[in-house]
Order: C-alpha cells, then sequence, then structure tokens
C-alpha cells in the first residue's frame, strides 16, 4: 500500500532530485533516465560545472587533473574502466589484458629516484628493502579483519610496533638506520596521501582489509578524465542538470505541495540557497561527506536519525592536495617517472611537531613527472593532512618559493631556475566538497559505511524511500575511489527501479 504522503499522480512516474553532479549522481541518473517511469528527474549541481571530485583543467598547454589522477585496478571487474573504454577514452596500452592482470597489492610503485633533502641520493636497494618492510606490514594487516581482537585500535600503532621489531635485527651504523627510518617516514606519508588522512594513527585497523584492491596496473585518461563525465552528462536528456544550485535544507517525511500541481503532495521538498523550492518523492543525496559533516546540523530537517548523524561524524575525511609545477628545462633524467623526497632526520616513530606551519612542505612525498605535453615540462607533488590544508592557505607566491627551496635542497644545485609557473588543488577550502576522500577511522567500522548508506525513514516500507543517499563514502569495499562511486550511483538507482516495479505490478495492468 502507497503511503498517501508519497502517491504520484496517476501516469506521471516519481518525481526524483539527485543532490550532486558528481560520478555517483551522473550514473544514477544514466541508470534511471533508461527507465521508462523515471522521465521527471533533476541532478542539482551547486558549482558551474559537473563531474565533483574529477575535475580535469588545461593548463600548461595540456590537460592535468585537479582531482582524480588514476583508474584504480583497471580490469574487468571497474565499472569506470568499462566506462572509459565503452566511450573510447583509453589507449591501447591502458587497454591491453597484459595491463589488466597486473597485481599491484594497491601500493604505489617505487620512485624512479629517491633524493634526501640536503640533496644526497638514496639507492634503489635501501628504498626497495623499506618499500618491501612497510608493504609487507600493508598487506599483513589486511588479515585483522576476521579477526576477534586487534592487538592495538589503529594501523599506525601497528606499524610503529613492528618497525620499532624489525629495527632491533638492523645492523648497520646509526646514520644508515636513520636514513632508513626517513625513508619509511616517506612511506608513510605516501599511505596518508593514498589513505587521505593526516596521519596512519587516524586509520582503524581492524576494517583496514575491508577495502578491496582491483587487479590492474592504475592507468590515467590521456584525454584528461572529466572527458568521462562529460560523456555522461551528454547521454542524459537536455536540461536533467540544473547548475548553480546549491543545495540549503532538504526537507523531508512532510506532505508538501506546489502551486502547478494541485491536489498532489510530495514527501520530500528540497531547499536551495536561492530560496527556490523543488519538491519531490524521492531525493538521492550524493554530496562529498565532508561538505555533510560541516552541514550536518542544517542541512536535514527533521535531523538525521542519532545512529546515521553518528556515522557521518566518526567516518573519517581528510584531504589530499596535488601542486603541479612548470619548467622550462627538466633537471630530471629522461625517462624518470617519479622523484621520491625523503626528509632527513624525521622517523616514524616519533610524532611530527604538532605545529604543521613551520615545516609544512615536510609531508610532501615528492613528485611524479607528467608525461610532456610538446616542450612543455610538469612535475606532480602530493601533499595530504593538516600540512596539505595549511597550504591551502598560502598565497601561490609562497607555495612556489617554499617548493623552489625544496627542490634547490633536493638536487643539491642552489641555482636551480624557480619553476616557470605553478597550479595547485585546494580540496579542503572547496565549500561542496571540504576534503578528498573518506577513510574508516579510529572509532567506526564498515558498518558506519553500510550505516550511512540505509535510505530514510529507517521503516521505508511504508514511507517509500524518502531520501537516499550515494557516494564513495557510501560503498563498504570501494570507499574513496571513482568506481565506488559510481557503483553506489548504481546501487541507488536499482533500489528506486525496484520500489517503482514492485509498486507497478501492485497497480496491476490497466484496462
Amino acid at each position: 500500500m502507497e503511503s498517501s504522503g508519497s502517491a504520484e499522480a496517476p501516469g506521471l512516474g516519481p518525481r526524483v532530485l539527485v543532490v550532486g553532479g558528481g560520478i555517483a549522481g551522473l550514473g544514477l541518473a544514466q541508470r534511471l533516465c533508461r527507465h521508462p517511469a523515471f522521465s521527471h528527474l533533476r541532478v542539482l549541481e551547486a558549482t558551474a560545472r559537473a563531474g565533483g571530485r574529477i575535475r580535469s583543467e588545461r593548463s600548461f598547454g595540456g590537460v592535468v587533473e585537479v582531482g582524480a589522477h588514476w583508474i584504480h585496478g583497471p580490469s574487468q571487474g571497474n565499472p569506470v574502466f568499462q566506462l572509459a573504454a565503452k566511450y573510447g577514452l583509453l589507449g591501447e596500452k591502458e587497454l591491453s589484458e597484459e595491463n589488466q592482470l597486473v597485481e599491484t597489492g594497491g601500493h604505489v610503485g617505487l620512485p624512479s629516484v629517491s633524493y634526501t633533502s640536503s640533496g644526497r641520493t638514496v639507492t634503489f636497494e635501501l628504498v626497495a628493502e623499506m618499500a618491501s618492510l612497510f608493504y609487507g606490514l600493508i598487506d599483513q594487516m589486511r588479515e585483522f579483519q576476521h579477526a576477534a581482537h586487534t592487538p592495538v585500535p589503529s594501523v599506525g600503532e601497528y606499524l610503529k610496533k613492528e618497525v620499532s621489531r624489525h629495527m632491533a635485527c638492523w645492523t648497520e651504523n646509526e646514520e644508515t638506520k636513520k636514513l632508513k627510518l626517513a625513508v619509511l617516514n616517506t612511506f608513510f606519508n605516501v599511505e596518508c596521501c593514498v589513505s587521505g588522512t593526516h596521519s596512519m594513527d587516524l586509520l582503524a585497523l581492524a576494517p583496514f582489509g575491508e577495502y578491496t584492491v582491483l587487479p590492474g596496473l592504475d592507468c590515467t585518461f590521456p584525454r584528461g578524465y572529466q572527458g568521462l563525465t562529460n560523456c555522461m552528462v551528454a547521454s542524459l536528456p537536455k536540461d536533467t542538470i540544473v547548475f548553480n544550485k546549491p543545495v540549503k535544507t532538504i526537507h523531508w517525511n512532510g506532505s508538501f505541495q506546489e502551486a502547478t500541481s494541485p491536489g498532489q503532495t510530495f514527501p520530500v521538498s528540497v531547499e536551495c540557497e536561492d530560496g527556490a523550492f523543488f519538491p519531490a518523492h524521492h531525493v538521492v543525496v550524493t554530496v562529498p561527506l565532508g561538505f555533510l559533516k560541516e552541514r550536518l546540523d542544517t542541512f536535514f530537517e527533521p535531523p538525521l536519525p542519532a545512529e546515521k548523524a553518528e556515522a557521518i561524524r566518526k567516518i573519517g575525511f581528510g584531504t589530499n592536495n596535488k601542486i603541479f609545477l612548470e619548467f622550462e628545462e627538466p633537471f630530471w633524467e629522461p625517462g624518470c617517472q617519479h622523484i621520491q623526497v625523503v626528509w632527513e632526520d624525521t622517523s616514524p616513530l616519533e610524532d611530527a611537531a604538532p605545529e604543521p606551519q613551520a615545516a609544512w612542505f615536510k609531508k610532501l612525498i615528492g613528485f611524479f613527472v607528467l608525461p610532456s605535453f610538446e616542450s612543455v615540462h610538469v612535475l606532480c607533488g602530493f601533499i595530504a593532512g593538516l600540512e596539505s590544508e595549511f597550504m591551502e592557505t598560502l598565497s601561490d607566491e609562497e607555495v612556489l618559493l617554499s617548493l623552489t627551496q625544496v627542490l634547490r635542497g633536493v638536487t643539491g644545485n642552489p641555482q636551480l631556475p624557480a619553476p616557470r609557473s605553478m597550479l595547485r588543488s585546494c580540496w579542503h577550502s572547496a565549500p561542496y566538497t571540504r576534503g578528498s576522500y573518506s577513510y574508516v577511522a579510529v572509532g567506526s567500522t564498515g558498518d558506519d559505511i553500510d550505516l550511512l548508506a540505509q535510505p530514510l525513514p529507517a521503516d521505508s516500507k511504508e514511507a517509500q524511500l524518502q531520501v537516499l543517499f550515494a557516494g564513495e563514502a557510501t560503498h563498504r569495499t570501494f570507499y574513496s575511489t571513482t568506481h565506488g562511486a559510481l557503483l553506489s550511483g548504481w546501487r541507488e538507482a536499482d533500489r528506486l527501479i525496484a520500489l517503482q516495479d514492485s509498486q507497478a505490478q501492485l497497480r496491476g495492468p490497466r484496462l
């Protein structure tokens, strides 16, 4: 029996509103648009562009990824890879079977070269030995997802305990031992970038292994990741997406009317920041978790049930930013793909200084060399956590000056020319994002992710799925990824389609 609050006008089908035009919202809209019952669909996007945290910009004479960078695990089980292949957005190498079969374990490949902050080169053997130790421990931690108890609450504490244990067997001189710890510290910082967290101490140990790594050698889009979301937008009926339409409050569990549909009531009404109201039968919230955390007290009316609000507070959401530097001439060797920076006198066993300001750049893990466009040479640096958020508060000049000094230090060349130009991401300051992606924080579990994904009201059999939730933070095994986001959008589309089909059966054939 339909509740009177969500009754649809005969033959019109339900009104669905999607809040957020990232890949989750676009994937959901694409799927619903193929179903004849969902002709009343709108996507409300707060900004002037679709794609959300997928954002490619034309810069330095080519395309750079300000947001999502790689397809992680590009193989048959990855829907982003499948979609990109269908739209013809990948090259032969990316599509090769050989590429799809590579098992990376989700680990970042070894750097081409490692420099210390004072300009020494670290031997490949030492870096490889520390990488083997670090990633061996990372893999070992996946076993705890089935354990009744964990030895410590966080990934960081476990890693530090194990590193101390291994250290006891090191036989080198003190200087080499210190260098090994500094290299390990860089791997800790790399993992902070991968997990989008400030510190490994914030990651919960027990659920760490639930994150699932797909096979395939991570690959990029030759013409930009946003080509994928642009194709998705182009496939939707005209005017499906309403741009520059930030949502202020989702009013649910009500009985709303509008002048143009006399006699019809809607259980949900979406209020926008410009004062516009959109009544609907179903609203799907696909906004980033960082935005939800910030607006939790005002975004839903009535407020979310206590346990769902608590899940939003507990799941982690951090920042990982990129800094692109353009050079007149490369100072790196031909074929170099990844320059690792090792900060001397750092150790994962010692807590970093509490104030990230003075030495924010010490969280920088190094630079990836982007494929050359014409005669343009670009490095892309990665930095996560509070230091990354502090970097956003600095001017371009300050960031450029700091990184020029860093590069002069690591190359040992005080005359190294400064980069010609710079571009950086600022995901923490972005008002509708407030960070990069989610992680399972100490104090939370995969159950919180599932709880976030549950529609409202909780007794939805009677109330007919008023508010649904999608986005990378709602996917228990693929959180933090574009494929997790896309699958979550499809999941909620299928939920609505199943409801619609069951209602159609209840209504029976029309005579």
